[in-house]
Parts: structure tokens; sequence; C-alpha cells
């Protein structure tokens, strides 16, 4: 197993330990809030409009299982390429390529949708996209939380950035008037090139050097679920995978919602969600010095089942206060897990356990989610007619089972359970 701290580069022959170079900050913190800014506008202006533009297409019937190929990436890819950031090669040039890959296939992929290719010939072709960027997030979370001096106070604001890209993009798909259109995609295309051409401003992140006899386990990125043994990582990782498995209802069926109660532009409405979700992660660092990281995760939890209590309501107003309410809730859940892992992991398996993570949540999670909520919904639907407060109200109740599930099986550190060595993040 390989050990020792990831070093950062600067120019040729420059080469410190990264935790030397933590004090030199506002060019860095430019560069790291730059990254998420115009990652998230890529994977907003696919992301959010891909429901619509299948819809306008004709391809109704294959959206659970277009949203469902992320999650079947997220199963191989992550893993895979977390082990070779952590192991191989440097994470910079991982994400540059995976960038590049992205937004070869996103413009294949919107390019089958728009000559009416074979609906299964699209299906896989959006399958190869997902491959391609679904390993980023946590890619890019890696290099950023290597470049932090405190990531518990600094992680939130600078992933806040995120979210306002994803904004961003959903804002110039509305503005092109492509919310039902394959220029989204070729939109998403650009923003990946914007990506990858910026992985060529960011220092290298040189990761220890591989053993030279690595199992196929490892070179996989499996011997990440030895992570899984810890108790408190192992509940963690069970409620991201089941929260995400409701959360798959909000991003396909929203929209549609939206429309059947005459609005317009639905992913500029959509990114009503993302003002609570800025807000929860500029407070996140004064609420994890404050409160255990129990209640913090609790919180996002029950604004998880507020916002799909409000959605059954099925009025306008309650429907915008159920998507303003979404980012709170993801915020104060996924963001905090993320730090969770920051600060509870040692860090040369820094990004094998965000691999893990977004195996869990994007992968096992994700995939009961969309297929179980696709099911759901055309159980909720009778011909043109869908039954919205029965639809919601179901993924609320799902909710409230994850939410029971955690309070009574997370222990912490503070309730006679004993800090792994390295830990440094109150539970």
């Amino acid at each position: 197993m390989a050990t020792g701290q990831p070093r950062l580069v600067l120019s040729p022959g420059a080469v410190c330990p990264v935790g030397v170079l933590r004090t030199i900050r506002r060019a860095e913190y430019a560069e790291l809030v730059t990254l998420f800014f115009i990652q998230g506008a890529a994977l907003g202006m696919w992301f959010v409009p891909l429901s619509t533009v299948l819809d306008a297409h004709g391809l109704h019937d294959i959206k659970p299982f277009a949203f469902a190929t992320s999650a079947l990436a997220a199963f191989v890819s992550p893993l895979i390429f977390g082990a070779m950031a952590d192991r191989h090669v440097s994470p910079v040039k991982v994400l540059r390529g995976l960038s590049l890959a992205s937004a070869v296939a996103m413009a294949i992929a919107s390019t089958a949708i728009k000559l009416e290719l074979n609906r299964w010939l699209v299906l896989a072709l959006i399958l190869v996209h997902a491959l391609c960027s679904s390993p980023t997030w946590s890619i890019s979370s890696t290099i950023v939380f290597a470049r932090l001096a405190d990531a518990k106070k600094e992680f939130g604001p600078i992933r806040a950035m995120a979210t306002l890209g994803w904004m961003a993009g959903c804002w110039v798909i509305s503005a092109l008037n492509a919310d039902r259109s394959v220029l989204a995609g070729y939109s998403g295309a650009a923003a990946w090139l914007v990506v990858c051409g910026f992985t060529y401003f960011l220092p290298a992140l040189e990761t220890p050097k591989a053993a030279e006899r690595l199992t196929w386990h490892e070179r996989l990125g499996l011997d990440a679920l030895t992570l899984l043994k810890h108790p408190d990582h192992r509940v963690v990782f069970i409620t991201l995978a089941l929260f995400a498995i409701p959360l798959c209802g909000f991003y396909p069926y929203t929209p549609p919602h939206l429309r059947e109660l005459g609005f317009q532009r639905t992913s500029a409405w959509m990114t009503l969600g993302q003002i609570t979700e800025i807000v929860a992660m500029l407070l996140l660092g004064g609420l994890l010095l404050r409160f255990r990281l129990k209640w913090i995760f609790a919180c996002g939890l029950v604004f998880g089942l507020v916002r799909f209590a409000l959605c059954a309501l099925d009025t306008k107003a309650w429907l915008l206060a159920g998507v303003l309410l979404h980012g709170g809730s993801f915020a104060l859940v996924y963001i905090t897990a993320q730090i969770y892992l920051d600060q509870r992991v040692d860090a040369a398996w820094r990004a094998r356990a965000q691999a893990l993570l977004a195996l869990m949540n994007s992968g096992v999670g994700n995939l009961l989610g969309y297929l179980g909520t696709g099911w759901w919904f055309a159980t909720c639907t009778r011909g043109d007619v869908t039954r919205w407060p029965q639809f919601w109200s179901g993924l609320g109740l799902v909710v409230g089972i994850v939410m029971a599930y955690f309070l009574a099986a997370y222990r912490g550190v503070g309730s006679g359970f004993k800090r792994a060595k390295g830990d440094r993040l109150g539970a």
C-alpha cells in the first residue's frame, strides 16, 4: 500500500509537501473557486434540462434509465479513477482527461438525440458520458481538500461556488431557450472543454508512488471498501446511499410538475434550490464548530422530509418552497459527509474515500432511486394525470425512514465510541 502525503508541484523542480504550502492562500483560493464554478456549470447544463430534452424528443420512456446511467457508471469509474489518483497519476491530470472525454461524449450523445437515432443507442451514449463524468466530482474534491488549511471552515464557501456555477449553467440554458433543446448538451460540452483547459493552470498534486505489486483488487480501488468496517463510516455511507433514493425523484419529476402548474423556463426555476444550498454552505463552517456532526446530518434529513411535504401540497407557492428548501437539505447532508471523510480518513486514502462516497451515493443510491422513483411515478400516474400529493408523500416517507435509521445507528465520538487515530472532526 502506498504511504506518505500528497505533494504540490508549483513549478518544475519545486516540490513541497502540501501542508507546507497551505499558508499560500489567495492565489490558491481563486484557483479552487474557479475550478468548482466551471465544473458546476458543466454539470448543471446537462443534468437539469435532460428530463425535458428527452421528453421533447419523444424519449420519455427511457428517462428513468437515462438518469440511472450515472448510477451504473458510479459503480465502476469513481473507484478506478480514485485509486489512480491516489497511487499512479496526479489528480489534476486525471481530471483533465476525464473532462475532455466528458465533453466529447456529451456532444456525441446530444447529436444522437438531435438526429433521432435508435433510443437504445442514445441511452448507450448517455451511459458513455456518465462513465466519463461520474468520477470528476470526487477527483476535484480531492484536489480542493488537499490544498485547504482548514477544511471545516474553508470547504463550504468554496463548494458554494460550484452551486453558483450550477445556477449560472441553468440560467444560460434558459437564456438560450434551450430547456427542451440539444443545445443544452452542446453548451455543457463546451463548459467541459473549459474545465479541461483550466486544469493546465492548476499545480499538480503528485501522489505517492504505487507499490510494485498491487493486486487487481487494489488497482480497481476495491480496497476502499475496507472503510465500511468502521461503524460510523459505515452508517454515514449507508445513510447517504439511502437518502439518495428519494432524492432521485426530485430532479427528473420536479420540472414536469412545474410545467403542469404553469411555469416556463423550468431550468431557471430549479435554481431556487441553490439559494438555500449556498446559504447552508456558507454557514456550515460555523455549524461544524458549534454542533455535533450527528445533529447537522439530522437537520439536513429533516429539511429533506419537509421539502417533500411542501411539494405534496401541489400548489405553485408550496412547490417553489419545496424547491427552495432542497438546497439546504442537500448541503447539510452531502457536503457535511465530504468534510467528515476529509477529517476522519487518512490522507493517503482521500481520493478513494471520496470515490467510495460517490459509489454509495451516485451508484447504489441513484441506481435504486432512479429506477425506484420511475416505478413509483408510473404507479402514481393514470393516463396523463399524475397524483402529485401521493408521489411526493411517498418519497417523504422514505426520508423519514432514513432519518430514523441514522439517529438510531450513528454513535459518534462523544457517545462512548473511541476516536480513531487521526480523527479531527467532532462527531
